[in-house]
């Protein structure tokens, strides 16, 4: 919904009212991404890219709720109800997972996959030409990275001067993160 250009968006029914609230999402991002081993914050700029932190939001292709996941995609990751925070971002952080283990840890093709499937990413070896695409992990990468100048309506506020690193954990997996292994 947010992702997509002005000319895109279709008519959508009125927010219905959330099952829960802000703060009750910031602790499903919290629990989820620390079961993915995923930096919230990446979670979050995820999140607020697809939706706007719009439980309810629903993309002109289909793609429901916060972490806009597609029909297709919620059935494979045993999302019953897409519509139900808790159930949306436990899918769309292990699909974010899963695409950050299928591209190596590359941050940038693990988010093209996440806007226009892996499969598109495997065809290019690189961002697809999508410029669709190309805008989503621009913003996501720059809310993420709290980049200076840079700001969408809305946004979580992280701080600024932020650097992330990708280390491995013990099983061998990649983990983004913004603190050094020693702090840990």
């Amino acid at each position: 919904m947010y992702n997509e250009r002005s000319t895109q968006r279709v008519y959508r029914a009125p927010p219905r009212e959330s099952a829960a609230s802000r703060q009750e999402i910031d602790g499903l991002i919290a629990e989820h991404s620390h079961r993915q081993r995923l930096d919230p914050d990446l979670v979050r700029a995820v999140i607020q890219v697809e939706s706007g932190y719009q439980p309810w939001a629903q993309s002109h292709k289909g793609a429901m709720g916060l972490m806009q996941l597609m029909p297709a995609t919620a059935r494979r990751l045993a999302v019953s109800d897409p519509w139900d925070p808790a159930e949306n971002i436990r899918g769309g952080t292990t699909y974010l997972r899963r695409l950050l283990d299928e591209f190596d840890g590359r941050l940038e093709l693990a988010l093209a996959g996440y806007n226009a499937g892996p499969a598109n990413v495997n065809r290019y070896g690189a961002i697809p030409p999508f410029e669709e695409t190309r805008d989503y992990v621009e913003k996501v990468l720059r809310i993420y990275r709290n980049d200076p100048g840079y700001s969408l309506q809305g946004s979580p506020v992280i701080q600024a001067g932020r650097k992330t690193h990708l280390i491995r954990d013990e099983q061998g997996r990649y983990v983004l993160t913004t603190t050094r292994t020693s702090q840990r």
